[in-house]
C-alpha cells in the first residue's frame, strides 16, 4: 500500500473497556478489508478506557502503519469519540463499528458492495439483535420518542455501524452540534440511503459500559438537541388549561350571579394550586433543559481533547 495515497476504506471504532478484544477485531478487519482493498485505515480511538486497551492499540499500531490510535485524555463518549475519528479519517468510504465485535467484521464486504449500486449510506440492519430484554425495550422506547419528538422514522434496528460515503461525513462534519448523536445527525444529512440485513453477534466477554443512568442522560441530550417539539407541546397544554380555566371561570361567574355558590370549595382549590404549580416547575424544567443546551454551545469547548497518537 501506499501510504502517500488516500486509503479506500476507513474503519473507526470507538474503544471502551475491550483489551480482550482488540487483537482479534484487528485479525479480523484485515482479513476481511483485503478481500476489497489493499487500500485501507484502521482508527481506534481510545475513550479513556479503564483497562489495557491504549497500550494494545500501541503494539498493534507498531506492527502495521495502517492503524492509527486516538487516546482521549478523559471518557467524552461514543459519539464524540466517533467525531474524533471523523476529523481524522481520510477514506473515500468510512465505516463506523462498535469494538466489542457484536458489529461482525465480516459484514463490511457486503455493506461497500452494496454502497457500489450508487448508495452513499449503506446501514446495517440488526434483525436478530442479540441484547438482553431490558435493552432492546429501552431501546425501542428511545426510537419511538426521538421520532415522534424529531418527526423522524426511526428505526432500533439500526445504530452506528454502516457505510458513508465522503460526502457524507463531510456534511456531519459540518454540523456544529455541541451535543453529537451519530444515527440522528446521518438522518438528518439525507442522501441516497438504503440498509442490509447483517449478522449481530452475542456479546462473548463483559457487558455493555451504557448504564440505564447513562442512556436517559443520552436519550435526553439527543432529544433537546434535535427536536424543539417538547415545547410546543406544552404550549399547546398551557393554551389547553388557559381556555378550559376561561370557561370555568365563566361557569362560576353564572353560578355566583344566581346566588348559587354557598362555600367555596377547599379540595378544588389545593387541586388546582398544586396541579398548576407542578404544571409551571415542569415547563421551566424544560425550558431551562433547552437554556443549559444552548450555554454549553456557546462556551464553544472542544467536542473531545487528544492526550496521545499513535505515530
Amino acid at each position: 500500500m501506499n501510504l502517500k495515497q488516500n486509503p479506500l476504506l476507513s474503519i473507526i471504532s470507538p474503544v471502551y473497556a475491550c483489551e480482550k478484544r482488540l487483537s482479534e477485531l484487528y485479525c479480523r478487519l484485515n482479513s476481511t478489508i483485503e478481500k476489497i482493498t489493499k487500500r485501507y485505515e484502521i482508527i481506534f480511538i481510545n475513550d479513556a478506557s479503564p483497562d489495557g486497551s491504549w497500550e494494545t492499540i500501541v503494539d498493534l499500531a507498531k506492527k502495521d502503519p495502517r492503524i492509527k490510535g486516538l487516546n482521549l485524555s478523559r471518557n467524552f463518549g461514543q459519539h464524540n469519540a466517533i467525531t474524533a475519528g471523523l476529523d481524522h479519517c481520510t477514506g473515500d468510504w468510512v465505516v463506523i463499528m462498535d469494538c466489542d465485535l457484536q458489529d461482525q467484521p465480516e459484514e463490511i464486504e457486503k455493506l461497500y458492495c452494496k454502497a457500489q449500486e450508487g448508495y452513499q449510506i449503506v446501514y446495517a440492519q440488526r434483525i436478530n439483535r442479540n441484547d438482553n430484554l431490558l435493552k432492546r425495550i429501552l431501546s425501542k422506547s428511545f426510537y419511538l420518542l426521538l421520532g415522534y419528538l424529531t418527526n423522524t422514522k426511526q428505526d432500533p434496528t439500526i445504530a452506528n455501524y454502516g457505510i458513508y460515503s465522503r460526502k457524507v461525513i463531510d456534511s456531519i462534519l459540518a454540523m456544529k452540534d455541541y451535543h453529537r448523536y451519530f444515527p440522528t445527525m446521518v438522518k438528518w444529512v439525507g442522501f441516497k440511503n438504503t440498509k442490509i440485513a447483517i449478522n449481530h453477534a452475542e456479546r462473548a466477554l463483559g457487558k455493555s459500559s451504557y448504564s440505564i443512568k447513562k442512556r436517559i442522560r443520552l436519550a435526553i441530550d439527543v432529544i433537546i438537541s434535535f427536536s424543539d417539539k417538547l415545547l410546543m407541546i406544552f404550549i399547546k397544554i398551557g393554551m389547553i388549561i388557559t381556555a378550559l380555566s376561561f370557561l370555568a371561570a365563566i361557569y362560576v361567574l353564572i353560578l355566583f350571579l344566581n346566588h348559587k355558590i354557598q362555600v367555596i370549595g377547599y379540595t378544588s382549590l389545593i387541586i388546582s394550586i398544586w396541579f398548576l404549580s407542578g404544571l409551571n416547575i415542569l415547563v421551566l424544567g424544560i425550558v431551562g433543559l433547552y437554556v443549559g443546551k444552548a450555554f454549553d454551545k456557546a462556551k464553544g469547548r472542544p467536542q473531545y481533547l487528544i492526550m496521545d497518537k499513535t505515530d
